[in-house]
Formats: structure tokens, sequence, C-alpha cells
């Protein structure tokens, strides 16, 4: 792997089941997901916040390593972020209102009608739809704010998108079942409640060359291939991406927000 990355070796391995591997997948990640992934913006707590009838609880489902659940604790009395991996909550940002469970997001153990707003970040690909939905609707309060939020694929100018287009195409086999509803802007997740008007908002991160290997070596996609072929076309792109990108330099990196709210 390339000098270029300074985040922990890959590591881990598939669990049985779709929903253990992808458990094991993020665990092997844990730091680099953290250390990694961009940040949402401040506007879309704040937006979710603006649309909750009220603000005492939050539910962050799938929550990771807590990127969207700190964002949310100055707008609620009480947030809980709920994800299935330890490793990954391990690392998570703490703060005052703020609690991890390690449970999952189809089985979560809350209280029933206890949420104010149930949201899940760049997760919901991931779950039984199914028992997911019925848990939403166990926990959620009546009348409070349902939440999926995904960020698509990233957009940065010139030969650096190129070279990072070509990568993805060639390691598209690897990304776990789920990874479809991400590229189509969760359209095909549909919540069986009323909709809610959605923000139009965006990730944008200022990044050096090294900061966007890192985000790539994050992806589960990524992990896999190493795991099963090796990492020579991971090594291809951070030689191809040395030799068009200044150390030091810094370049815009763009995510599309795909935001669906309802009313339960």
């Amino acid at each position: 792997m390339s000098g270029d990355l300074t985040a922990p070796p890959f590591g881990g391995a598939d669990g049985p089941g779709q929903a253990a591997t992808v458990v094991a997948d993020f665990s092997a990640l844990a730091a680099r997901y953290a250390t990694f992934r961009p940040h949402y913006p401040a506007a879309l707590a704040a937006a979710l916040a603006e649309r909750c009838t009220r603000r005492e609880v939050s539910i962050d489902l799938g929550c990771g390593s807590g990127q969207l659940t700190i964002d949310l604790a100055p707008h609620f009395g009480h947030v809980i972020g709920v994800d299935p991996s330890q490793a990954l909550l391990a690392v998570a940002p703490t703060r005052a209102g703020v609690e991890y469970r390690c449970t999952s997001a189809e089985a979560t153990g809350l209280p029933a009608a206890s949420a104010d707003l149930v949201v899940a970040a760049q997760a919901a690909h991931w779950f039984d739809w199914p028992r997911f939905v019925a848990e939403v609707a166990r926990i959620a309060r009546p009348g409070a704010l349902v939440a999926l939020v995904s960020y698509g694929v990233q957009r940065l100018e010139g030969d650096a998108m190129q070279a990072i287009d070509r990568y993805r195409a060639a390691i598209a086999r690897y990304w776990p079942a789920g990874r479809e509803h991400v590229e189509n802007g969760y359209r095909d997740l549909v919540l069986p409640w009323p909709a809610v008007e959605s923000p139009t908002l965006e990730m944008i991160e200022s990044w050096t060359r090294a900061e966007l290997v890192g985000y790539v070596s994050s992806w589960s996609a990524t992990h896999r291939l190493v795991q099963r072929v090796g990492p020579a076309a991971f090594d291809a792109l951070v030689a191809e991406l040395a030799a068009i990108w200044p150390d030091d330099e810094r370049r815009s990196v763009r995510w599309p927000l795909a935001i669906k709210l309802a009313r339960h």
C-alpha cells in the first residue's frame, strides 16, 4: 500500500450474511472512516431540527463514527446514536447530551414513541428495509420527522476526477449489495408517511491529495478489493493522482446530498 496513506492497515474479514458482512467491513475500517470521511454541512442538522415539531430526542440510526450524531447535539435535548459496530462507536466523538448504543437499526431496543427525529445518514441502503421501517414506526412519536440522508459520488474538476471515475468503474463489483441506492440518490427507498419538503444541500471539502486518497481507502469496495485480489488497483490510483496533483495543493471536492423527509 502506498506510503502516502497515514491510516491503519486494511484488515478484518467478511462475516456470514449481508448485514454481518457490512458490519465487518466498516468495523475493519473504523479508524480510517472516522479520519477520512467528509463532514456534513452544519446546515443539515439545522434544517432537520427546524422541521421537527419537538426537539427533545433525536435518534441517528446507523450512526457509524458519529458524523451527524454530534452535529445534532446543539439542536436537541438528547441525541442517541445507534450502530451495530462497536469499533465505529469507539471512535465517535463524545459530547454532553449524546449517547451511543451498539445495536441494529432494525431492533434498537429503544422505547416506543420516544423520538422527535429519526434519521439515517449514509446508512439506510444497508438496512433490512421492511424491518427498518417497522422499527422507525415504533420508536417515532406521532408527528416526528423521519429523515434519510445520503451523499453521492464526489465531484472534483479535471484529470483527478477522471482517475477516480476509472478506479470506481474497476472496483464496482466489490461494493456490497445496497450501494445501488446511493448511486440513484435513494430513489427506490420510499418512506410510507407523508413527504416533507427537503432542503437542497451539498457537502464541500477543501482537500489535499492525501485526504482524497484516505477517503477512497475508506470505501467498503476498496477494502474488499484489497482483501480479495490485493492492493494493485488502489496503488495504481495513488500513483496516478501523485503524478497530477501536487502534495500541498488543496482542491474543492463536492458531494450532492440526497435528502428524503417524511412526517410520521
